[in-house]
């Protein structure tokens, strides 16, 4: 996805947008928490940054410590974030942290094949753990993660930002209500055109994958959000049209389908080749739902059978960390969950969509 600039967390809302604020007040945003959750940043790329930038404004969470093996990146966060000497680390000693009673929890944003190792030296460090989606590259790892976690009494969330965006939270209610009738399909288009060939996505050692781990996992998690159920079955097409671009390992386009156990059924794209992939559309016999854009960084915007989404525009980080910091804090149930455990789901779905392009095999799932 292309890079957008920061928006306003919040526009003025309309009385039609009462319902849903009550629904992000009680559910994902705690204004009241006396505690702040105090936050180190492992990798400090492009999305750090974001996240570092978001955290700026909130209101239960701070930014107060970093991990990087790159010095001039550490001094340069250490001058813009005001971070003390002390709450800086690299990869060779993070482990110190369990000696830092000024990190609550650390955020890891690095590729994701790191994800597995670093998750469980932080969570054996006695510090909570957010981590960036995917959360690993398999779901055997995955539950390896949780499992440490759970073994050192720590609390593992995954960055799905998506779980408290105001659209995607309204069509989620419209659904709970009913207002929709029997859902009967859903489709999700995730893709761009991928630029330089040496990134670390398109290295399979680092991403564990191609563009089904990077944006197709968007239209994974939200095809069971959207419809609020997890799949039985699954069938997969992989098209691969630059294989000297993209290696084995790594793919290029994916179309998956799903089938789900009140009968509605899923058509999927994951794609580093196109643009203006963007879109989540949910049917059902009386109703609609489409967001577009769906998962950008910037504004969210949807419609129904109702007319436009009247909800207001977040930054999307900001908002997730101030509920994250509730979830760690205060035990918060989110609308939709952020655990490790709904990770394990999503890279399930991902073993089994890869298992199906090899095979060309209907896979069955039991989540």
């Amino acid at each position: 996805m292309k890079t957008r600039r920061k928006f306003i967390q919040e526009i003025s809302l309309t009385a039609a947008s009462l319902p849903l604020l009550n629904i992000l007040n009680a559910a994902c945003m705690n204004t009241t928490n006396d505690k702040i959750l105090r936050v180190a940043i492992m990798g400090l790329g492009s999305y750090g940054s974001r996240v570092a930038e978001a955290m700026q404004s909130c209101k239960n969470a701070k930014l107060v410590g970093v991990i990087s093996g790159t010095p001039s990146k550490i001094t340069a966060w250490q001058s813009r974030y005001n971070i003390p000497a002390k709450n800086c680390y690299n990869y060779e000693n993070f482990d110190d942290i369990k000696n830092n009673a000024d990190i609550d929890a650390v955020y890891v944003i690095t590729p994701n094949a790191l994800h597995h190792d670093e998750v469980i030296r932080v969570a054996k460090a006695g510090k909570h753990v957010i981590c960036e989606k995917p959360m690993s590259i398999n779901a055997q790892q995955g539950q390896e993660m949780v499992d440490a976690c759970k073994a050192a009494n720590v609390k593992l969330l995954v960055g799905y930002r998506m779980h408290f965006e105001p659209h995607t939270l309204e069509i989620i209610r419209m659904r709970n209500a009913g207002e929709f009738g029997k859902v009967l399909f859903f489709q999700g288009l995730s893709g761009f055109i991928i630029g330089d060939p040496t990134q670390w996505r398109l290295n399979k050692e680092l991403s564990g994958g191609g563009s089904m781990m990077d944006i197709g996992i968007y239209s994974v998690n939200g095809a069971r959000y959207m419809i609020g159920e997890d799949p039985v079955w699954i069938t997969a097409q992989e098209t691969k049209n630059n294989p000297a671009k993209f290696k084995d390992g790594i793919d290029e386009t994916i179309e998956f389908q799903m089938g789900f156990p009140g009968g509605a059924v899923v058509s999927c794209l994951s794609t580093y080749s196109m643009n203006n992939l963007d879109r989540f559309f949910l049917n059902g016999d009386d109703g609609f739902a489409e967001l577009l854009p769906a998962t950008g960084y910037g504004p969210i915007a949807g419609k129904t059978h109702k007319g436009p989404i009247d909800a207001p525009v977040t930054t999307h980080q900001t908002v997730q960390m101030d509920a994250m910091a509730g979830i760690i804090f205060n035990n918060d149930k989110p609308v939709v969950p952020v655990d490790g455990e709904e990770a394990v789901k999503d890279l399930k779905i991902i073993d089994a969509i890869y298992e199906a392009c090899k095979s060309g095999k209907k896979i069955m799932l039991n989540l």
